[in-house]
């Protein structure tokens, strides 16, 4: 039996992977802003779902959660930084609340969350924390700018934060997802105020999108299970297979840009 803790189990990666947790005997402590979304868990499950009210940009909220889930459960093998949003708009449409707002709860959010595990880990000297990124994390988009740097700077952190735990026998995964049903562009998202100019890169922008078939998130599952239950899991894990090509067409871009600019760029070493 393993114990979860989960932030943004409501709906989504983590409704779906705090189920399939329980439904294989798990024990999962379900974080979200609204309780009454995670009472079904604990109605199906019993005392092996503990629902938890939880806004993660609140960082004495989050260790006071993970206090909770310790005591209630002894011990946290699984952490999965999943709550999260998308945030839709061109880089000059967005407000300074709106950008601080994604940072806080995309980035900020998991940071807190992370540093409140860390001590338990350290001290049971194992756990994995999977680190929910995206596609978005390492290739950019228009109109997704500000969620972008969001999944970057949660990339650098997670890869930092990888090297720094591994000798403590803490694993960390940063699970980069493609397109998938959750309500990521729907109900969860925020949209910035359009300025005209920017209608074609939008246009461009929501025909590309249309002719996508996202999966369902359910088709997750098991994979997910299999990873945490991996002796020697991988740094990152992408979902699916959309990522794979955009992945690659982006780290070619950048070899062939660094090679053909390598002339340039020697000149500011050193002589």
């Amino acid at each position: 039996m393993k114990t979860w803790f989960i932030t943004g189990a409501s709906r989504g990666f983590g409704r779906v992977w705090a189920q399939a947790a329980l439904e294989r005997g798990d024990q999962v402590a379900a974080t979200a802003r609204n309780l009454d979304d995670l009472k079904e868990l604990a109605t199906q499950y019993g005392d092996r779902a503990l629902p938890l009210r939880l806004d993660v940009t609140d960082r004495d909220a989050v260790f006071a959660a993970v206090e909770q889930a310790t005591e209630t459960f002894g011990q946290l093998d699984v952490v999965v930084n999943n709550a999260g949003y998308g945030l839709f708009g061109m880089i000059e449409e967005t407000t300074e609340q709106q950008a601080r707002a994604q940072l806080e709860t995309n980035f900020f959010g998991a940071l807190w969350v992370t540093q409140a595990v860390l001590p338990v880990l350290r001290n049971q000297g194992s756990g994995h924390i999977l680190q929910v990124s995206s596609i978005g994390g390492i290739a950019a988009f228009p109109t997704l700018g500000l969620y972008n740097a969001s999944k970057w700077a949660l990339e650098g952190l997670s890869e930092a934060l990888a090297a720094e735990v591994a000798p403590l026998g803490v694993k960390v995964t940063i699970v980069e997802p493609g397109p998938y049903g959750t309500d990521w562009s729907g109900a969860s998202a925020v949209h910035t105020t359009p300025i005209d100019a920017y209608d074609p890169v939008r246009e461009a922008r929501r025909t590309t999108a249309a002719a996508r078939t996202p999966a369902a998130p359910d088709v997750t599952a098991g994979v997910v299970l299999q990873l945490v239950d991996t002796d020697q899991p991988p740094l990152r894990l992408f979902l699916g297979s959309y990522p794979y090509p955009v992945a690659e067409k982006a780290y070619a871009d950048r070899l062939a840009t660094w090679t053909e600019w390598r002339p340039l760029a020697e000149q500011a070493s050193a002589h």
